[in-house]
């Protein structure tokens, strides 16, 4: 089983989609990475040598931002919105979508179970 950035990865996936199940590492990262090391995208995760998995490792580590250090740049990029009193930010102090979507019909994900008013 190969364990990289602190994942592991699905067995008997291709290392293309393995690699993925990362975060912050999506197909085309996923894919310019195995161009960069070398590895064909037909490999089964389970069928890596461990000199493969280094090299996976070692470029991840030094060109890519993955897992907690990506995970709390993001948290501080938005935490940095909502000080600042940008309109992003505020829509996020709110816990309203952001990217400009319609608010009276849908937004159920961002704005929570709904809250009946005006039952009598």
């Amino acid at each position: 089983m190969a364990r990289i950035s602190g994942v592991d990865l699905p067995k008997k996936k291709r290392i293309e989609y393995g690699l993925t199940y990362i975060y912050g590492i999506g197909l085309h990262t996923s894919r310019k990475i195995l161009d960069a090391t070398g590895v064909d995208y037909n490999t089964r995760v389970f069928e890596l040598t461990d000199a493969q998995a280094a090299l996976i490792r070692n470029e991840i580590q030094a060109n890519f931002m993955v897992e907690g250090d990506l995970r709390k740049k993001v948290t501080l990029d938005i935490k940095a919105l909502m000080d600042l009193g940008s309109y992003r930010g505020l829509r996020h102090r709110r816990g309203l979508p952001c990217r400009g979507q319609k608010t009276k019909t849908n937004a159920r994900t961002r704005k929570g179970k709904r809250k009946t008013v005006g039952a009598a």
